[in-house]
C-alpha cells in the first residue's frame, strides 16, 4: 500500500470501522442516562492504529516510537480569535512574544508533516476535544469536530469533563455514531458515523453495574511493538459539570484507576504504557517553550498533576495531560524516583507535543533512565525526548479540513442570521475606549441573570474586558434591519465558548480581585472587569497599584463589602481559572458550571427586548474613574 501525501499509511476503512464496531458491540445503554460497556480484554485492543506508518525495515532491539499528542481542542476548528489563538514564545533575548496559532486546517498539516519519516507513529489526545465549542461545532453537537479528528487520523483519546456536558448517552453516540435523538441528521443522505478512534474512560463507571462506561484502555500495535493507553478524567468532574451530564455515573480516583489498569496491561504483556489524564498543572511560565526543569525535575510546575504523577505506578512511562489549558513539558519523578515525562499542549489546537519513546523489544518496555536528556542508555537507545511545537498559521492549510469547515459553515448560515434580540442604539464594547464598556456591563448583567437561575444566591457578576471582542451596532451591514441583533453578531461579540461559572468568594477576595485589575501584572496595562448592576466603586488612576481602587467606595446593592462574608460571584470560566492575572478569582470555592456565555447572553437579549421595546445601551456609570 503506498504512503499517502500526508506521510502515513492509513488502515483500510473497513478495518477502522471494525475496530470501532468492536467497541460499539460491547457498549450498550444500561439506562437512559448512562452508557455501560462491559469490555473483555480483547475488545480494548484497537486495530486501526496498527496500520499507520511506513513499511517494516527489519527489527533491531530498540525502536523509536513517535507519540504526537494534544488536548482541550474544544471544537475549535477555525483559528481561535484574539488572545485565545495565541501562545507565548520565549525569544533568544529572553523576551516573550505572542504567536498566532491554531485552527484544524493547520493542525492537520502540522501532524501530517511531523509523521513523515516516522514509520512508528501514534497520535493521542487527553480529553475535552468537544464541549464548550464555538458555533461551527457546538451547533451540531460537535459532529464536525469528530469528523475532523477522523480525518486527522487520531488514534485514541481520553475523556475530559466536557465530554460529559450532554451526558453519557450522547457520549455513546459520539463514539458509535447515529443521528442526534432530537435534532436528527443534519444533511440528507449523510448519517454521522461516530469516532474512528476509541474514547477511554477508565475511571468513569455506571453506578448500577460498577463497570466502565467506555473502554478503559487501548493497545497500539506495530510490527511487534505494543504501547498501551489508559484514559481517565479528573475525579472532580461532577463538581464542574451539570448534574444531568453525570447522572448515573461515578468518577474514581485517577491514581488508583491508572495503577489498576497498568497492572492489567502488564499481565497481558504490555509493558509500555501511556496515561491520558484530563487533569493538569500550572507551569511557572506561560511560554510554551520554557525549560520546565531548569530548577530540577518538577520544579517548574505546580497543581493537581504533580501529586497525581508522583502516585502513578512506575509501570506507566509517560503522562499526557490537559484540563488547565497550559503548555508544559516537564519531568516529575515516579514513586521509584525515576524521572517521567508529563506533557500538555495548551488548548484549542494551538500546539502539539512530539515525544520520542524508545521501545526495547527485549523488555517490551520504554527506556526512560534519563528523561529528556537524550543520553544513550548503555550505549544503545536515547531516553524519551519531548517538546511542544506551535501550530503555525504560516504553513499551508489542509485542503480536506478547509472543505469540511466550508461544508459545516454553509449549514450553520441560517442559524447565524437568526434574530436573538433588539437594541435601540450602538452598544460599544471593544471599541468603547473607556475602562467601563456599555457592552461589558450588558454581558455582566446577562451572566448574573443566568447565574440566578442556577443559584438564587448569586449576587454579582464580573466580565473580563478581553472577552468582549466587538460592538453591537444598531445599523448593521447584514441587511436584517436596524436594531436587530443576530445570533452571528452576538457570537462575534463572545466567540470563546466559555461557560458561566459560579463560585463562593469572601469579601476580602472580591476586593483583592478588584485591586488586581490595576496592580501586579495588570498595573502597566489595567484590565478593568466589567461589573453587573449593583456593584459600584471609585477607581483613582492618579494613584498607583492596588491603591487605585478606593476600597471605602466599594458597594454591592448599596452596602459596603464585608471582608468576612461570603458572596456568590458569577464569571466566565476563563476568569474562574485565574485568567488575566486574577488569581483571587481562581480561589473560589463551591464551583458550579452553567451554560456557555453566548447562550446566557442570547437568552438575556431574547427575554429582555423586542422590536417595540429594545434594549437601551447601558450608561456605564458603575465605575467612577478619577484621572
Amino acid at each position: 500500500m503506498p504512503v499517502t501525501p500526508q506521510g502515513r499509511r492509513p488502515a483500510p476503512r473497513p478495518l477502522r470501522r471494525r475496530a470501532k464496531a468492536a467497541l460499539g458491540a460491547v457498549a450498550t445503554l444500561a439506562t437512559a442516562g448512562a452508557l455501560m460497556a462491559a469490555l473483555p480484554a480483547s475488545a480494548a485492543h484497537g486495530g486501526h492504529g496498527s496500520g499507520h506508518g511506513g513499511s517494516h525495515h527489519g527489527q533491531s532491539r530498540y525502536q523509536d516510537v513517535q507519540l504526537l499528542s494534544f488536548n482541550d481542542l474544544h471544537g475549535n476548528l477555525e483559528p481561535p480569535a484574539g488572545s485565545s489563538g495565541q501562545v507565548g514564545e520565549v525569544q533568544p533575548d529572553g523576551t516573550t512574544k505572542q504567536v498566532d496559532a491554531g485552527g484544524v486546517e493547520y493542525l492537520a498539516t502540522s501532524l501530517r508533516t511531523a509523521r513523515k519519516g516516522h514509520p512508528y507513529s501514534v497520535t493521542a489526545a487527553a480529553g475535552d476535544l468537544i464541549g464548550a465549542s464555538p458555533l461551527l461545532s457546538g451547533l451540531f453537537h460537535d459532529e464536525p469536530t469528530v469528523e475532523a479528528m477522523n480525518k486527522l487520523d487520531l488514534d485514541v483519546t481520553g475523556v475530559g469533563n466536557h465530554e460529559f456536558d450532554e451526558g453519557a448517552t450522547e457520549l455513546g453516540r459520539i463514539q458509535n455514531g447515529g443521528c442526534h435523538p432530537k435534532d436528527g441528521c443534519y444533511e440528507d443522505g449523510r448519517t454521522f458515523q461516530g469516532a474512528d478512534y476509541p474514547y477511554l474512560a477508565a475511571n468513569v463507571t455506571d453506578e448500577k453495574t460498577g463497570k466502565p462506561i467506555l473502554a478503559p484502555y487501548w493497545v497500539w500495535k506495530q510490527h511487534g511493538v505494543k504501547v498501551g493507553f489508559i484514559g481517565v478524567t479528573l475525579e472532580g468532574t461532577p463538581d464542574i459539570v451539570s448534574a444531568e451530564g453525570v447522572k448515573g455515573l461515578k468518577f474514581h480516583d485517577e491514581i488508583e484507576t491508572v495503577n489498576k489498569y497498568a497492572k492489567i496491561l502488564d499481565k497481558q504483556g504490555v509493558k509500555s504504557i501511556v496515561a491520558l489524564i484530563h487533569e493538569g498543572g500550572v507551569p511557572a511560565s506561560s511560554a510554551y517553550n520554557y525549560d520546565c526543569d531548569a530548577g530540577g525535575a518538577g520544579a517548574g510546575i505546580s497543581g493537581p498533576i504533580v501529586s497525581i504523577a508522583k502516585g502513578i505506578s512506575p509501570k506507566v512511562d509517560a503522562l499526557v495531560t490537559g484540563h488547565t489549558h497550559n503548555a508544559y513539558v516537564c519531568t516529575i519523578p515516579d514513586p521509584s524516583g525515576t524521572p517521567r515525562l508529563v506533557t500538555s499542549a495548551s488548548s484549542y489546537g494551538k500546539l502539539y507535543t512530539d515525544t520520542t519513546l524508545t521501545y526495547d523489544r527485549r523488555t517490551k518496555d520504554v527506556v526512560r533512565t534519563a528523561v529528556k536528556s537524550g543520553a544513550p542508555h548503555k550505549g544503545g537507545p536515547k531516553a524519551p525526548v519531548s517538546a511542544n511545537h506551535v501550530v503555525a498559521r504560516t504553513q499551508p492549510k489542509a485542503a480536506d479540513m478547509t472543505a469540511l469547515i466550508g461544508r459545516w459553515n454553509k449549514l450553520a448560515a441560517p442559524v447565524a442570521s437568526r434574530a436573538v434580540g433588539y437594541i435601540s442604539g450602538d452598544i460599544p464594547g471593544r471599541g468603547a475606549g473607556t475602562p467601563e464598556e456599555p457592552l461589558g456591563d450588558l454581558i455582566a448583567d446577562a451572566q448574573l441573570a443566568h447565574a440566578k437561575t442556577l443559584d438564587p444566591k448569586a449576587s454579582v457578576a464580573l466580565m473580563n474586558p478581553g472577552g468582549v471582542r466587538s460592538d453591537l451596532v444598531y445599523k448593521a451591514s447584514g441587511g436584517e434591519g436596524d436594531g436587530v441583533v443576530t445570533y452571528g453578531e452576538a457570537f462575534t461579540v463572545q466567540p470563546f465558548s466559555n461557560t458561566v461559572n459560579l463560585v463562593d468568594l469572601t469579601g476580602a477576595q472580591l476586593v483583592q480581585a478588584l485591586q488586581q485589575q490595576v496592580s501586579g501584572p495588570n498595573e502597566a496595562s489595567p484590565k478593568i472587569l466589567q461589573p453587573s448592576a449593583g456593584l459600584t466603586y471609585t477607581l483613582d488612576m492618579t494613584k498607583s497599584g492596588a491603591a487605585r481602587v478606593v476600597t471605602d467606595s466599594i458597594r454591592l446593592n448599596g452596602a459596603a463589602i464585608d471582608p468576612a462574608a461570603t458572596y456568590r460571584v458569577a464569571m466566565n470560566s476563563f476568569l474562574a481559572g485565574g485568567g488575566d492575572g486574577f488569581t483571587a478569582l481562581g480561589q473560589g470555592k463551591n464551583p458550579l458550571v452553567g451554560a456557555d456565555d453566548l447562550k446566557a447572553f442570547n437568552d438575556y437579549l431574547t427575554a429582555n427586548s423586542s422590536a417595540a421595546d429594545p434594549v437601551a445601551p447601558p450608561k456605564a456609570d458603575r465605575i467612577t474613574v478619577v484621572k
